[in-house]
């Protein structure tokens, strides 16, 4: 049992380190090019408003996030290198985790109803599969402090 415990550490070490690479790649083109935080994130606002996001959401968006477009443009791209960095360096990663579960918590709520109403309930989970293993990786990483193996965070 004990050679299965000495690997785990290591292991998700090294998931934490891989999964942000996606991040890094999500956040920089968001924040660094221009298309995105000026265009490409309202196209995807008015998807979401329109069929995708749950109705409590949806109207949150509408109302609070759509006229103020461009700046959760960049905010979205702000979290997202912040968590890249953070997983990368293995610094603040709870932090980052829990920015994860939220942020991953909202795209699931944005997108739910994309498959369609009325459709099989596996549908909606497969339509889910970019957000639900990203969300239960960072709940992974807060759980096992994952920043104290080949991080930062162990350095305190």
């Amino acid at each position: 049992m004990a050679k299965y415990t000495s690997a785990l550490p290591r292991t998700i070490a090294l998931v934490r380190i891989l999964t942000s690479v996606f991040f890094l790649l999500f956040g920089q083109y968001k924040i660094f090019g221009w298309a995105f935080a000026h265009g490409g994130f309202q196209q995807y606002l008015q998807g979401f408003v329109q069929t995708g996001a749950v109705s409590f959401y949806g109207h949150f968006l509408q109302t609070f996030v759509t006229p103020y477009a461009v700046f959760f443009g960049y905010l979205v791209g702000a979290v997202e290198l912040f968590i890249g960095l953070s997983l990368l360096l293995g610094k603040w990663v709870r932090i980052a985790s829990l920015l994860g579960v939220l942020h991953m918590l909202s795209l699931t709520l944005a997108t739910w109803w994309e498959p369609g109403h009325g459709v099989p309930v596996w549908r909606y989970f497969g339509a889910e599969l970019d957000h639900l293993p990203l969300l239960f990786l960072f709940i992974i990483f807060f759980a096992a402090d994952a920043g104290q193996v080949w991080g930062l965070d162990g350095r305190r």
